[in-house]
């Protein structure tokens, strides 16, 4: 009798990190949207995911998003 191992349910929210960031060139900032979204799954399982150790539950990534944008706009308008 075979027990298989049950699933990690923010594996898929970290595969979607990873590839968002390979397509990005590793930009943080450009992820933040997948990122957030990961967090809000590590909200709900953190105590039973190991894709969510290292994710800062407190952190508020589309907030920061959101900042990096009006910061790049500014830089922009400003040249």
């Amino acid at each position: 009798m075979s027990k298989s191992k049950p699933k990690d349910p923010c594996k898929v929210a970290a595969c979607r990190i990873q590839t968002c960031l390979k397509e990005h060139d590793f930009d943080e900032v450009k992820c933040y949207d997948v990122i957030e979204e990961m967090r809000q799954c590590c909200l709900k399982w953190h105590k039973v995911s190991l894709c969510c150790s290292g994710i800062q539950l407190d952190r508020d990534y589309k907030a920061e998003k959101v900042a990096a944008e009006n910061e790049r706009r500014q830089k922009l308008a400003g040249k």
